[in-house]
């Protein structure tokens, strides 16, 4: 199973980056704008829709707001297994975004590195960078 990790050091302090990350339905327009060009919720699942045209179902399993914790699952994509995390830590004066993907086949490793790094970049470019 691969493993891919970003960390994103944010000026804005965890609460607010929290209430970006945690509205599920809305990442195209708070956490991601421009990386996901549009989404809509369907029960626990939202739908996807991202820059390169390609359209994902992703599961929530878990919002946790005591702990700034999502998680959730693509279930009808390209992966066999996929679970991914977003959780935002307190760090000095402002907060760090950790993202993290456990997915199979491991084959689609490099491609999902390269868009979890662009996915990274519209995190900093939305909530304001350290």
């Amino acid at each position: 199973m691969a493993t891919i990790r970003e960390e994103i050091p944010l000026t804005i302090g965890a609460d607010e980056a929290w209430d970006a990350a945690r509205d599920f339905g809305n990442l195209h327009e708070r956490l991601v704008p421009g990386f996901a060009t549009a989404a809509h919720l369907e029960g626990d699942d939202r739908i996807v829709t991202f820059f390169t045209g390609t359209v994902l179902r992703e599961r929530l399993i878990t919002l946790d707001d005591d702990e700034r914790r999502l998680a959730w699952s693509i279930v009808d994509g390209p992966y066999s297994h996929h679970n991914g995390v977003l959780e935002v830590f307190e760090d000095g004066d402002g907060c760090r975004l950790v993202w993290t993907t456990d997915l199979l086949p491991e084959a689609a490793a490099e491609q999902a590195a390269g868009m979890m790094a662009k996915g990274a970049a519209a995190m900093r470019a939305a909530l304001g960078s350290a």
